[in-house]
């Protein structure tokens, strides 16, 4: 029998993409944020009260079919580094909502924390304690106040919140236990150790990938996969990864936002690992 590693990537065979992704109408539009209180449909921001009266804050969206008692699965997503015309922001998370429509599921944007300016970190990790500390309460919190089932718990990001998969997510046994699924969009942890930061080598990285043990990951890459698929094969052979190329010769996480067979692939991975 074939590892699941090899299996998930037969199963994707002929969904590259030979399009432009900006001929691609957006179907979807991720709601802007606003200020009050949580409610069905509505992307808000949330201050812990530790940072109260500061620019540090999540922004948490509550699906349009959400009802208060009921149990939801909950997707985490790390945005990318401030590049040309992004800002690195919590603002700028498209994965979660594309994937899901806005439907079915409880999803919180997350700041990297910078302890210093009390805000967002644009540009790689803040300080890495403290942004694993308010990941972890973060979901506690929203788990608690609004349904989201802590079996269900999906951590995704694009770009930098690819490698934030494995950096952040699997950085320690307690995080690496919040997760039933990883969505990693374009980079991932330890394919490459050009990367200016702390534990960026493969010998760091093989740490934390450990930790993810037979979970389930969908990583998906512009161009080709191939050079994470042979990463993997040789760093953990056993995992269980979908890998899926799109084709597209964009550097974006807004092809979630279009409807094509990229979008449908994920959207069936997540219905398959969100299960109650």
């Amino acid at each position: 029998m074939l590892p699941r590693l090899f299996i998930t990537l037969f199963l994707l065979t002929g969904l590259t993409s030979a399009y432009d992704l900006e001929s691609i109408p957006q179907d979807l539009t991720v709601p802007a944020v606003t200020k009050g209180k949580p409610a069905p449909g509505k992307r808000v921001r949330q201050f812990h009260p530790e940072f109260k009266d500061t620019d540090l804050y999540h922004i948490l969206y509550l699906p349009t079919d959400w009802v208060k008692g009921k149990q939801y699965p909950v997707i985490v997503e790390y945005s990318g580094n401030k590049w040309k015309d992004s800002k690195g922001s919590v603002e700028e998370c498209d994965l979660a909502y594309g994937i899901t429509a806005g439907k079915g599921a409880i999803l919180i944007s997350i700041p990297y924390v910078d302890l210093k300016t009390k805000a967002n970190a644009p540009s790689w990790w803040g300080d890495v304690d403290a942004t694993v500390s308010y990941c972890k309460k973060t979901v506690a919190n929203v788990c608690e106040k609004f349904g989201g089932d802590p079996k269900r718990v999906v951590l995704a990001g694009f770009s930098r919140g690819a490698i934030a998969c494995n950096y952040i997510g699997l950085h320690d046994d307690d995080i690496a236990s919040l997760w039933c699924g990883f969505i990693c969009h374009s980079h991932y942890d330890g394919v490459s150790e050009k990367w200016d930061y702390p534990n960026a080598d493969r010998k760091s990285a093989a740490i934390r990938l450990a930790r993810l043990g037979d979970r389930p990951q969908f990583i998906s890459q512009e161009g080709s996969v191939a050079v994470t698929k042979a990463y993997l094969e040789k760093s953990h052979p056993t995992g269980n990864f979908t890998f899926l190329a799109t084709g597209f010769r964009v550097h974006t996480d807004t092809w979630a936002l279009r409807d094509t067979p990229e979008r449908k692939a994920v959207r069936e991975w997540l219905t398959a690992v969100t299960k109650p």
